[in-house]
């Protein structure tokens, strides 16, 4: 299994600070505001389901995954197998 090395952490980083720098805008804003930023959990799990489907698309088993996810491999196959297959 082949594949370009590719350092996301720091990118992850960065996304995670930028999240957390919106709930603070959020904390001194409108009440509308906080629904926009709950709409971020959606596009996280996108995001998820994405790097799931690249994972199996790089031949990865769904055991590699869950071990990653932090939950078994069943509950793994249950939640994304049906939407990276798609």
């Amino acid at each position: 299994m082949s594949r370009e090395s590719v350092d996301t952490a720091s990118y992850i980083g960065f996304a995670r600070r930028i999240i957390r720098a919106a709930g603070e805008r959020v904390a001194n804003a409108d009440d509308w505001e906080l629904g926009e930023l709950l709409s971020l959990r959606d596009e996280v799990e996108q995001a998820i389901t994405r790097a799931v489907q690249g994972l199996r698309e790089q031949g990865h088993s769904w055991q590699y995954i869950a071990d990653a996810l932090g939950i078994t491999r069943q509950s793994a196959h249950q939640r994304y197998a049906e939407k990276v297959s798609a």
